[in-house]
């Protein structure tokens, strides 16, 4: 209990350490509300950096030559002319942006290039934890329900035959599994091919559902569980012709219905 604790306490400050409040800073030259050309470049690259970026806050300043007035004016140009830039470049705005001019204020005596400044005060919202999906057999199976088809991938037969390369046995027992897990199941074992429209004249699709078929029943799955089919090239997932290979393989498959699931 007390591992648990620790680890959960240390991933939620984990979290606040990532979205803490940051800040960037860019700079001016004397009397201009535009960035100067090394500024420009580097606020250029760190919105490129910083793309998921949530701007809270941005402080315009300016050195101590001039009027409160004047100043307070140059300083509230500076932060409105980064809040533009940013925001013609898609980084999002908070909702409550606080947009200041401290004119000469903040100055410091004898650092008048680095007072001619604007702050960015900044997050990085911490990344959502995508889902992990399990794509095996095994994990697609889990809630399988009546109408539901799963399509065995890589299942693979010589030419013209229903004989399964070694390669493929995996996926066989992997659907063994299922269907001892399963007991609820009852399924309809079809076959498609590629490649050829019309007839399927050596009837490859029903052989390769059958062959299917036989292997569970050889393996203690009952008869009455089970149904075959073949659709030959009638149901292609790609118009025929196929352009490439892939295709080709995605149309010659066996797919697995449900026929009945509790």
């Amino acid at each position: 209990m007390k591992q648990k604790t620790t680890i959960t306490f240390f991933l939620l400050f984990s979290i606040f350490l990532y979205s803490q409040e940051q800040q960037f800073q860019v700079y001016f030259d004397f009397d201009i509300s535009e960035t100067n050309t090394t500024s420009t470049e580097k606020l250029q690259q760190w919105i490129q950096n910083n793309p998921t970026a949530v701007v809270d806050k941005i402080y315009g300043y300016c050195d101590s030559v001039g009027s409160l007035e004047y100043n307070d004016v140059l300083s509230l140009k500076r932060a409105n002319y980064v809040l533009e830039k940013l925001k013609n470049n898609t980084i999002k705005i908070g909702e409550t942006i606080e947009i200041k001019g401290f004119g000469k204020r903040f100055s410091q005596p004898g650092s008048a290039s680095t007072d001619r400044k604007t702050v960015v005060y900044y997050t990085i919202p911490p990344k959502k934890e995508e889902p992990v999906v399990d794509e095996s057999l095994t994990g697609q199976a889990k809630n399988l329900k009546t109408g539901d088809k799963l399509t065995l991938k890589n299942l693979n037969f010589y030419n013209r035959s229903g004989v399964i390369v070694p390669s493929s046995e995996p996926i066989l027992k992997e659907l063994l599994s299922i269907m001892v897990e399963r007991p609820d199941l009852k399924i309809e074992i079809q076959g498609h091919i590629c490649c050829q429209l019309g007839t399927d004249l050596e009837n490859i699709a029903t052989i390769r559902a059958r062959a299917i078929y036989n292997f569970l029943l050889e393996n203690g799955i009952s008869k009455d569980r089970l149904q075959y089919k073949g659709f030959g090239s009638s149901m292609p997932i790609h118009p025929i012709p196929e352009r490439n290979e892939q295709e080709r393989n995605e149309n010659r498959r066996v797919e697995i219905m449900v026929l009945e699931s509790n």
